[in-house]
């Protein structure tokens, strides 16, 4: 039904946070590009099947009048923020929102994205966009386009991905739903929702921890 696509690691400063990712993992992850309208830009390393990404905001762009994706407005540290999911192959995105629709969640209808690469080439998918704060996966189809998992650094390996929150039990249901649920994801009580990654590379094991937001304790 789906797998895991990618994690998305919310930091400050774009560049700071890669440096801070290849001193402590051993893989500088390569810029991916900038979202027009969107206001942030990218950087990714490959995990094999999938990838990590670090979001920030984009100084080159205004800060779009609905706020920045992900919520990266009200993050007060880096962290991580959400995680994508993509249909297994032969299947579709719209497969899995209706596979959600039936567990009880709605993660609203598909819309077209792109963004530019440093080449100057553009790369064009559809998602589901993220609620800010949510916990549950959004969905991403890549269609016939090069996954970035797929070019991307490599040298990462997904150690574990820990979802967790107040009412895991309705957590579980969706994710079981979605075929998601195994040895690489795990759900687990807290008293906030929250994600909790540990990748490991060349110069060791880093465990992403969920990122603070102003307000929250």
């Amino acid at each position: 039904m789906a797998q895991l696509d990618h994690l998305v690691d919310a930091v400050a400063d774009l560049e700071v946070g890669r440096r801070w990712f290849a001193e402590r993992l051993g893989v500088e992850p390569a810029f991916g590009g900038a979202h027009p309208g969107r206001g942030t830009h990218n950087a990714l390393a490959s995990l094999g099947s999938s990838y990590v990404e670090l979001i920030a905001p984009d100084p080159g762009q205004p800060p779009p009048s609905g706020g920045r994706p992900f919520g990266l407005d009200d993050v007060s540290g880096p962290g991580l923020v959400a995680f994508a999911v993509r249909p297994d192959q032969g299947g579709s995105i719209d497969d899995l929102v209706a596979a959600a629709r039936a567990a009880g969640h709605d993660p609203g209808d598909p819309v077209a994205m792109s963004r530019r690469r440093p080449d100057g080439s553009e790369l064009h998918w559809r998602l589901t966009l993220p609620t800010p704060g949510d916990v549950l996966p959004f969905f991403i189809d890549w269609g016939s386009a090069e996954m970035p998992s797929a070019t991307a650094p490599g040298g990462l390996a997904l150690e574990g991905l820990e979802v967790v929150g107040p009412d895991p039990g309705a957590l579980r249901s969706l994710l079981a739903a979605l075929d998601l649920l195994g040895d690489d994801v795990v759900v687990g009580a807290a008293g906030e929702p929250g994600l909790r990654a540990t990748i490991a590379g060349p110069a060791g094991s880093v465990t992403m921890e969920p990122a603070p937001r102003r307000g929250r304790r």
